[in-house]
């Protein structure tokens, strides 16, 4: 039990830490080198190097290896061809890979994307963001710049995801952090039980400014959902049932974006789900001058297809499997 006295033993402990401490920044930080450290704490230089070592092995310094993201150029080509894209950005992956390994390449890849566009974006400039887990991959990789003083709109209602952090308020509120600018959320929940719901909550003055903010963005970012069980985000937030995913399927729905249904070929006027959806809309989508598209997976590879036939998007972020799977369809028909 401890009676408020410092041990000799802790006081020693202390010394060692803070000369560790200092030998490490002097090393890593300003560059020094074990001569130059030996010298100046009078002692040698194999005991420098020992020091290095042990403040390593304490955790007193952290390395991180910071490898560059692969990238499948020739798919990449082959995806602007195809459908008419800006820009294509795809993860080279290996067998090895997790699953949550390749989505957050593929974020970073996005990120990568983002930081050179936003470069050129002057402060205060509107960007959109809808929701997903490969958005909020992009947006993790993002470097903070707080100097940019870009502002973050919310291009779809709130689906109130079982995990927050995906949603289009949080999402938003975090792209803002790190932007350095004001966000706009759409004060409105993305999918509702009937049209005449949706359009009463359309003539709010707060949802109706939101929306007339989210159509003026200079670039978007977006997932791209699908109908298959499996990686349903609408099933996931708990607004679709598996049964109503089977009578999407047996209408001909594929996938959606920005919360709007369509079918292989992108078309979207049949679905009456449309009608019931709080944010803007597929022609409005087309209209911003930028959209990344940030999304992954076999079960998404004809969610993606239709999305690309349709034009919802000018970037796309993927990987080889899903790209490869995504034009195998286009050329089955």
């Amino acid at each position: 039990m401890s009676n408020g006295t410092t041990h000799p033993s802790d006081e020693i402990r202390g010394d060692r830490t803070d000369l560790l401490v200092t030998v490490a920044t002097l090393y890593y930080e300003l560059g020094q080198n074990q001569q130059q450290i030996a010298e100046r704490l009078e002692t040698s230089r194999s005991s420098v190097s020992r020091m290095i070592k042990e403040a390593r092995d304490l955790g007193i310094v952290e390395i991180r290896i910071h490898r560059p993201v692969n990238r499948a150029y020739a798919l990449e080509q082959v995806l602007i061809d195809r459908f008419g894209l800006t820009d294509a950005y795809v993860l080279l992956t290996n067998p090895d890979q997790r699953e949550e390994e390749r989505l957050a390449g593929v974020g970073r890849l996005a990120a990568s994307y983002l930081e050179r566009v936003l470069g050129q974006l002057p402060p205060h400039t509107c960007i959109g963001i809808a929701w997903g887990t490969g958005v909020h991959a992009a947006i993790s990789a993002l470097s903070e710049d707080r100097s940019r003083q870009i502002d973050v709109v919310q291009i779809l209602g709130s689906l109130g995801a079982a995990n927050p952090l995906i949603d289009g308020p949080d999402l938003a509120r975090l792209m803002a952090s790190k932007l350095g600018g004001r966000y706009f959320d759409l004060h409105a929940p993305a999918l509702v039980e009937q049209p005449a719901l949706r359009d009463l909550l359309l003539n709010e003055p707060s949802v109706r400014e939101g929306l007339q903010r989210a159509r003026s963005v200079a670039l978007a970012i977006t997932g791209i959902g699908t109908v298959q069980e499996e990686a349903a985000s609408f099933l996931r937030a708990g607004h679709l049932s598996p049964a109503d995913l089977a009578e999407l399927r047996r209408q001909g729905v594929v996938g959606e974006t920005v919360g709007r249904f369509f079918d292989v070929q992108g078309r979207f006027e049949q679905f009456d789900i449309n009608a019931r959806v709080i944010g803007i809309d597929l022609p409005d989508l087309r209209k911003i001058p930028r959209v990344i598209a940030v999304a992954r997976g076999l079960p998404k590879a004809m969610s993606i297809l239709g999305a690309l036939r349709g034009r919802y998007m000018t970037v796309l972020a993927t990987d080889d499997e899903t790209a490869q799977a995504v034009l195998k369809l286009a050329d089955t028909g």
